[in-house]
Parts: C-alpha cells; sequence; structure tokens
C-alpha cells in the first residue's frame, strides 16, 4: 500500500512538473531589436533597467529618496498643528487627521483634515478640511464641514512656513 502511495505522489508530481514546464520556455526575441553578444545584449538591459552592476553599489543613483522631515509641506503642517493631537499621520498617503480638539468650554470641537496634493510649496498644493462636532450633555452629537476663515490662516501659515523651510534648505546646497 505505501509502494502505491508513493508511486501515486511520484507519478503526480511528473505531470504536474511536466505540464508547467510550459510557463519556462523561453520566449522568442527578435534579434533585429537584441543584439546576439551577450556582452552588448548585458549593456542593452542595463540601459533600459533591467539589471543591477556589483561596481554600482554604494554609488549614487537616480532614485532619491526623500524623507518626511526633508519635505517642506510636510515639516511646516506639523509645526502649525502641533497643539492637537494627531489620530493619523500618514507621509506616503500624504494625509495628516487630527483628533477632535476644543480649547474652552463650549460644546464645539474641531477635526481638522490636512492633504497634500504635491510636494511642491504652493497654496494649490494643500487641501485643508474642518469639521465641526457639537454635543448635547446627553452625548448627541451632530458633524458638519465647516468653511471658515481657519482654512485660509492655516494654508497660509504651512505655506509660509514651508517656504522658509524651502529657502532655507536652498542655501545649504
Amino acid at each position: 500500500m505505501k509502494k502505491l502511495n508513493k508511486s501515486i505522489i511520484f507519478f503526480l508530481i511528473i505531470v504536474f512538473a511536466l505540464t508547467h514546464c510550459q510557463a519556462l520556455k523561453p520566449s522568442k526575441v527578435d534579434t533585429r531589436t537584441r543584439p546576439v553578444d551577450g556582452k552588448k545584449r548585458a549593456l542593452q538591459n542595463l540601459e533600459e533597467g533591467k539589471g543591477i552592476r556589483l561596481s554600482n553599489i554604494g554609488k549614487n543613483s537616480k532614485t532619491t529618496y526623500e524623507f518626511s522631515s526633508s519635505n517642506p509641506m510636510w515639516r511646516a503642517s506639523l509645526e502649525t498643528l502641533d497643539f492637537i493631537p494627531m489620530t493619523t499621520v500618514d507621509y506616503s498617503g500624504g494625509i495628516i487627521i487630527t483628533d477632535w480638539y476644543n480649547n474652552d468650554s463650549t460644546n464645539d470641537e474641531i477635526k481638522i483634515t490636512v492633504r497634500f496634493l504635491s510636494n511642491e510649496v504652493s497654496p494649490e498644493n494643500i487641501k485643508i478640511i474642518v469639521h465641526k462636532r457639537n454635543c448635547d450633555t446627553a452625548n448627541n452629537c451632530s458633524i458638519k464641514l465647516l468653511k471658515s476663515q481657519i482654512e485660509t490662516e492655516l494654508a497660509s501659515t504651512i505655506i509660509r512656513k514651508a517656504a522658509l523651510y524651502q529657502k532655507e534648505a536652498d542655501t545649504k546646497k
């Protein structure tokens, strides 16, 4: 019985390997567009970004990584909103969402969302949304989109600070 099970497993492995070898066949290459010589073909692949050279490891590459601390818009936004607790701060997604904030004895709270449309320092590249929440004593709350001067004041403050950070970074270069 064990010998039969081993034979069936071996047979299934062979069938599986033979039927899936189709994907391993090399694709046809047009020699009019690809060099026949291996070294020339390797150079062409490198030029097209399809390979790496061991001699280039550790050297400057074309890719530049911009961390959040080097992005002036991001730094300016975090510095401007540092008085409010944050719930979501996602640099790769380009969004900052604060927690509900209340600085006086009223029942009104605000929540600020900052969206970055680009890393360039420009008023068109930042979108600020402010929500207002009003809760009564029974914790019945209503949330409304607040169109007020807060959005424009925050945006102008962030842009001014970001421009200063950008100017500082440019002078260091």
